[in-house]
């Protein structure tokens, strides 16, 4: 059995968060956060049912014994949440390595549509490493939709276009949402459509099947209002002309986006890469501002979880 101390953590992180999120009308955010050293999971609850991913990390117990941990923590979990063993989806989650963060897990297709801030999002708890819908960027998915307005949105590594529904959801004049994966642009299609953007499609909501790195070398000055981009850390897929490494790239990306960006407009550049240093010095025509602990939102204790940076184009 898992034990009393585990149970004890989570009830207590359960009904601090579920008070919370119930004020705020939350219905999808993280529970437990790597809270005890010995058990290394992380919990996120959407609506009903919950996704629950192990940490790799050393441990003494060979092969049966983790096994007969892993569902112990799983029928504590069960107990305490009252979430019955069906609607927990339970991943183990690796060091990414290339597509990672993608990749796929599994085909039992359980697919769920789940709110946030009274927008809809397709999410998947069962298939793929990730959901759909990135929790820790809840706050920044709020502040695109508030500055929205009459704006031309660009999404760059878009996954399944959440910022781009929020963005339409703030009035955006245009959404342009840029992802190398059909699966991920399929996503984001089913995503307007679920909120009633899908007649705009191909009209005022564009998306684009493209290489990041080569698309960007086909953008006009001036093209956009407001820009999000939040790559992957590292990628070599091979889909992809080159490898990118957020780091080593970022600076050639940043200036290519700065280049399509008007003058007064707005670049939100996140990474999840934790030593990440920033070459400011390097970029061109923009004042930049870290935003992170406004970013982040308070059901994430791990303060690291991501770094966000807002870019005014001078």
């Amino acid at each position: 059995m898992a034990t009393q101390e585990f149970e004890n953590r989570l009830q207590k992180v359960d009904r601090h968060i579920s008070k919370w999120a119930r004020r705020q009308g939350v219905t999808c955010y993280r529970v437990y956060d790597d809270d005890l050293t010995n058990f290394p999971l992380v919990i996120d609850r959407y609506e009903e049912a919950l996704h629950v991913a192990e940490y790799h990390r050393q441990h003494d117990l060979d092969e049966f014994q983790h096994q007969q941990w892993l569902e112990d923590c799983l029928d504590s979990i069960s107990k305490v949440m009252v979430v019955p063993r069906h609607l927990i989806f339970f991943k183990e989650r690796k060091r990414q390595k290339g597509q990672q963060q993608y990749e796929k897990v599994d085909a039992e297709k359980h697919q769920r549509l789940v709110r946030e801030n009274g927008l809809n999002f397709l999410v998947n708890l069962s298939d793929y490493v990730d959901t759909g819908l990135f929790l820790d960027h809840r706050n920044t998915r709020q502040m695109i939709r508030e500055q929205a307005e009459g704006k031309h949105f660009l999404n760059l590594f878009a996954y399944t276009g959440a910022f781009t529904i929020y963005a339409a959801a703030g009035g955006a004049r245009s959404t342009t949402t840029v992802d190398l994966s059909n699966t991920y642009l399929d996503w984001a299609r089913a995503n307007l459509n679920i909120n009633n953007f899908g007649q705009q499609i191909d009209k005022t909501h564009f998306l684009v099947r493209a290489d990041v790195k080569q698309y960007l070398d086909t953008l006009r000055p001036h093209q956009f209002d407001l820009v999000l981009i939040d790559p992957p850390t590292f990628s070599n897929s091979k889909m992809m002309k080159e490898v990118l490494d957020t780091q080593r790239d970022h600076v050639d990306l940043l200036n290519k986006v700065i280049y399509a960006t008007i003058p007064g407009g707005t670049i939100y550049f996140s990474t999840n890469y934790r030593s990440f240093k920033l070459d400011a010095e390097a970029l061109k025509g923009v004042e930049i501002e870290e935003i992170s602990q406004r970013s982040i939102p308070m059901d994430f204790r791990d303060k690291k979880i991501h770094r966000c940076f807002r870019m005014q184009r001078v």
